[in-house]
C-alpha cells in the first residue's frame, strides 16, 4: 500500500523522484542509447536471469532506459516475453512477441492488446525513477511494481532487476514495509553492488 499523498515519506520520494528524473531528462539522447546498450549487456550476463521462461519487460516511456535492446537480446536466447498494461485490478502481463503492434495504454503507456493471453513471468526487469545501493527503488507513485512483485511472489520467487541511469542515484531511499529491494541493480556502468546491511 502507497503512503498517504501528504504524508512526510511520500512528499520525500516526491522530491526525490523529482529530482532524480530532472537529471535524467538532462541526458543526451545519444548517451541515453549507448547506455540502454550497455545496460542490456550487463542484465544478459545475470545467470538466474538466464532460466527464466517468460521475462517481464516494459515499454519505454519519456527519457527513462529503452529496453528494447535487451528485450532483442531474450527474444535471441529463446526466452519469452510479457509486457505489462494497467488494469483497476494492478499490471496484468500479456506474451509479446518481436514486431507486434501495441497499442496506447494510461499514463502514455505502450500496452499488448486484450486479447493476447495473460502470463505471470517468472523475473521481471523493472523501470524506477530512483534508487539507492540498498537496491531500493523509488517508481513512479502509483505502486504498480510493489503489488505486481507482491502477486507473482506468491507463485514462487520472482527475479527482479531494476535498470535505471546512474545519474538516477540517490543516497537513501525511504522504504516502508511493503517494499522490496530488487535483486539486482543495473546502470550504464555495470551492475551496482548492493548494500543489504
Amino acid at each position: 500500500m502507497a503512503p498517504h499523498p501528504t504524508s512526510p515519506t511520500a512528499l520525500l520520494k516526491n522530491d526525490l523522484r523529482n529530482a532524480a528524473l530532472a537529471r535524467r531528462d538532462g541526458l543526451d539522447a545519444s548517451v541515453r542509447a549507448a547506455g540502454a546498450s550497455a545496460i542490456a549487456e550487463a542484465v544478459m550476463a545475470i545467470p538466474a536471469l538466464a532460466e527464466a521462461v517468460i521475462v517481464g519487460g516494459f515499454w519505454p516511456i519519456r527519457s527513462e532506459v529503452d529496453p528494447r535492446p535487451l528485450l532483442d537480446r531474450l527474444f535471441a536466447r529463446g526466452q519469452r516475453v510479457a509486457l505489462p498494461k494497467v488494469t483497476p485490478e494492478g499490471l496484468v502481463f500479456r506474451e509479446w512477441k518481436a514486431g507486434e503492434a501495441l497499442v496506447p495504454g494510461r499514463f502514455g503507456l505502450s500496452e499488448p492488446r486484450d486479447d493476447l493471453p495473460p502470463l505471470d513471468p517468472t523475473a521481471l526487469i523493472v523501470p524506477l525513477a530512483a534508487y539507492d545501493r540498498r537496491g531500493h527503488r523509488i517508481g513512479y507513485g502509483r505502486g504498480y511494481y510493489d503489488q505486481a512483485i507482491a502477486r507473482l511472489s506468491r507463485n514462487g520467487p520472482v527475479l527482479t532487476v531494476g535498470i535505471a541511469f546512474s545519474v538516477q542515484a540517490v543516497e537513501q531511499v525511504p522504504a516502508e514495509m511493503h517494499d522490496q529491494p530488487l535483486d539486482h541493480l543495473i546502470t550504464e556502468a555495470g551492475a551496482v553492488p548492493l548494500n543489504r546491511t
